[in-house]
């Protein structure tokens, strides 16, 4: 079923339609919100209050535009506020890693690819929460700086700015945790 159909389903009072999407993009919604929390528990919170809204908003959603786009805005969002604030958010017992693939590498592979990883999220981490925002925005979900704008409610200059500010204080990051990396990423 795709989203469309969906979407048609839940506007008609089918939950199944919800559960359809939720397989499809809660991976992607609880990694967003993570890169942006930094908090695997608050990430997931995230994820599940999001597609509640989806859930009690579908009627606002218009069927002209795709649902990835509107729904990662959601995320994000639901993340920047989460970050500043102490706010409780509705939490529900699922988990990403509930429809997750048993995909295990080799060891090697596994130990590279942890401490590349260690070594990034440590970078991102040392962003403010606006530019981990940005960063996440653009690198992971793919979208245009245009997109972005709309999706935080900042004019285009900002959020250039806040890109800029971002790229190069990662540069400096991911130079400092790991020294070569500036040098393989201009190579590759």
């Amino acid at each position: 079923m795709d989203d469309q159909t969906a979407i048609r389903h839940l506007k008609d009072g089918d939950i199944g339609g919800l559960d359809v999407l939720v397989k499809r993009y809660q991976v992607q919604a609880v990694r967003t919100a993570y890169l942006i929390l930094q908090d695997q528990a608050a990430a997931e919170d995230v994820m599940q209050s999001a597609f509640i809204r989806v859930y009690d908003r579908v009627h606002q959603f218009n069927d002209q535009y795709p649902f990835r786009p509107w729904f990662m805005r959601i995320v994000v969002n639901m993340a920047l506020k989460a970050s500043g604030s102490d706010q409780t958010v509705l939490t529900l017992d699922i988990t990403a890693t509930d429809f997750l693939p048993d995909t295990t590498p080799n060891p090697e592979l596994q130990l590279e690819e942890a401490q590349q990883e260690a070594v990034i999220r440590d970078a991102l981490a040392a962003l403010s929460t606006e530019q981990r925002a940005v960063i996440v925005m653009r690198y992971y979900l793919d979208y245009k700086e245009s997109e972005i704008a709309q999706a935080v409610q900042a004019p285009l200059g900002t959020v250039r700015w806040r890109m800029h500010t971002a790229k190069k204080r990662l540069r400096g990051l991911l130079t400092a945790f790991q020294p070569g990396y500036a040098g393989r990423m201009r190579d590759e």
